[in-house]
């Protein structure tokens, strides 16, 4: 693996070794796993019954039920996002254009016990998915519910995927503190 520094590279940031590929791939596919379901919840808020009944889509034509929906649809997609940091250098140095804090080090616990939190809670969070088809939704079409389904399954990967770039996040920093204090 290469070395790289962050662009600039102030005296107290480490040199730390460049994410491997597997890493970079993991990292991007966390906002993929989550768009499917996401697209779903918006074109719900966009009206679209999308798989549900008439009756079954009622609860989910009131404003707040859009604005939950839409919310949780964006909030997915940000967190999901926030992966891609692990493998890039925003992840070890705050961009100058956030105000405050902008162009410090990152410090990497800060980075990756967040991380690892929140590949715990998704992996608890997403798995039952794959046995969705096993629960009762009345409030559904047939087909509505091998589309929801279908659209929910990529879910059970978030928190793995989270955790596996989260795990080459610290192994990294860890490498790059311990040549550091050998030096």
């Amino acid at each position: 693996m290469s070395r790289v520094s962050i662009h600039p590279t102030p005296s107290h940031v480490l040199s730390v070794a460049a994410p491997p590929r597997w890493a970079v791939w993991a990292a991007h596919l966390t906002t993929l796993v989550v768009l499917p379901s996401g697209l779903w919840r918006i074109a719900m808020v966009l009206g679209h019954p999308a798989g549900y009944t008439q009756d079954g889509f009622a609860p989910f034509e009131t404003p707040w039920a859009k604005v939950w929906m839409l919310t949780l649809s964006v909030v997915c997609e940000l967190v999901a996002f926030l992966t891609i940091g692990l493998v890039r250098p925003w992840g070890e140095l705050v961009p100058r254009w956030i105000p405050l804090i902008g162009e410090r080090k990152v410090w990497p616990s800060a980075a990756a016990v967040p991380a690892f939190l929140g590949a715990a809670a998704l992996t608890l969070i997403w798995a039952n998915v794959p046995w969705w088809w096993t629960y009762p939704h009345e409030d559904m079409t047939p087909t509505g519910n091998l589309v929801v389904g279908i659209l929910y399954q990529p879910l059970v990967l978030w928190g793995p995927l989270t955790a596996a770039v989260a795990v080459s996040y610290y192994r990294r920093h860890r490498t790059a503190r311990r040549t550091a204090s050998a030096g």
